[in-house]
């Protein structure tokens, strides 16, 4: 197992709703210590975190989450917002009612303007795979290959299900090139976050496998 491998890999992540400062601090000290690729943490404490990681380790941050079904226009407002504050990726939810409704321009124009927002940072899509059918999975690859995104992202973690090897494949075999996957969601320890990486992602959104490192408990996202 390869464990330099895995936790570059990692967006060592907390999003609860009850984060504290001093627990955001302390998951950006695991990020530095552990060089993972990132920490992702709620928008309102990217100021803090930048400017206490400075350029030695990358802030994720999510827009439009759990739902995502905010406007386009609240949505770009967050990621203008969070740019503004240091966050050097974000993590948009898309619309599920829309994929419902298979509106699907409509889906493809609001991560076009995530993306323009984001002012040349880079775009992860959530399509919250839990929530979805096999084909809807398949047309939001086609959608995302032709957004701009850099990324495709199974889950939020907060929709009652995560990432499968299932989906991590389908998404494998039909996303573009150069759209690379993010896992996140119930990656429960290192075997599962290698055999992410196995099946094609280039990213793991996990608070556990740095907890797995450490030997400390693995619960959590």
């Amino acid at each position: 197992m390869d464990m330099e491998r895995i936790l570059a890999a990692v967006d060592h992540t907390l999003l609860t709703q009850g984060a504290t400062w001093e627990e955001i601090r302390g998951v950006c000290d695991d990020g530095l210590r552990y060089h993972t690729a990132s920490v992702c943490i709620p928008p309102s404490y990217v100021k803090a975190a930048k400017d206490y990681v400075g350029d030695a380790l990358a802030v994720c941050t999510v827009i439009g989450f759990p739902n995502g079904y905010a406007t386009t226009a609240v949505k770009c407002f967050e990621t203008e917002d969070a740019v503004k504050n240091g966050a050097d990726e974000i993590d948009m939810v898309i619309n599920i009612g829309w994929v419902k409704d298979r509106k699907w321009d409509d889906l493809l124009a609001e991560i076009r303007a995530v993306k323009a927002a984001c002012g040349g940072k880079l775009l992860k899509v959530i399509i919250e795979t839990c929530l979805l059918t096999d084909e809807e999975k398949i047309k939001l690859c086609e959608i995302v290959s032709q957004s701009g995104a850099e990324y495709i992202k199974t889950s939020t973690g907060f929709a009652g299900g995560g990432a499968t090897r299932e989906d991590v494949a389908l998404f494998a075999k039909h996303v573009a090139p150069h759209v690379k996957i993010k896992a996140a969601g119930g990656i429960a320890g290192l075997q599962d976050a290698q055999d992410f990486l196995d099946l094609g992602a280039s990213r793991l959104g996990t608070s556990r496998i740095v907890k797995a490192v450490k030997g400390l408990p693995g619960g959590g996202y």
